[in-house]
């Protein structure tokens, strides 16, 4: 891991916006069509702002300095099964592409681990494209156990 002691996680502002919304249109694995264009960026704020105004959603930044580096979500789901004990659902986990392999995603998973810890969560689950091999051995390599098929229906 590269020294990344200046490494600041915390939940986004909105002035953050702008720089996640590019971590996003630069990842062309995705296949969300985000876009730094200035007609979207409603869209954008509108969606912060439920995330903002949720008790159960919380999106997070990584900062080096005055760069947003990585970002990731969290989402603090309760069901039936297994009792009703919460689990935490981490999503959007990016690292600027200049920025991978310093560190950066570790420490932000390590992060996300900790607030599930901190809410009671009796685990943490993510789901990754299944295109990203590498992603799924930095999270294999956390101890994230692949364990389920992941399936979507595009309503749009």
């Amino acid at each position: 891991m590269d020294a990344t002691t200046d490494l600041e996680i915390r939940k986004a502002a909105r002035t953050d916006l702008p720089a996640i919304i590019a971590l996003f249109a630069a990842d062309s694995v995705g296949g969300h069509d985000d876009t730094t264009a200035t007609e979207a960026f409603s869209d954008y704020l509108a969606a912060f702002e439920r995330i903002e105004a949720s008790e159960l959603q919380t999106l997070y930044v990584a900062r080096l300095g005055d760069d947003v580096v990585g970002t990731f979500q969290t989402t603090l789901l309760t069901s039936l099964p297994g009792r009703g004990q919460p689990r935490l659902l981490v999503e959007a986990v990016q690292t600027r592409e200049d920025a991978r392999g310093r560190g950066i995603g570790e420490r932000m998973m390590l992060y996300a681990i900790e607030r599930a810890r901190e809410r009671g969560a009796a685990k943490v689950q993510l789901s990754s494209n299944a295109t990203r091999a590498a992603a799924h051995r930095f999270y294999e390599r956390l101890g994230f156990v692949r364990s389920h098929f992941g399936f979507h229906m595009p309503l749009k």
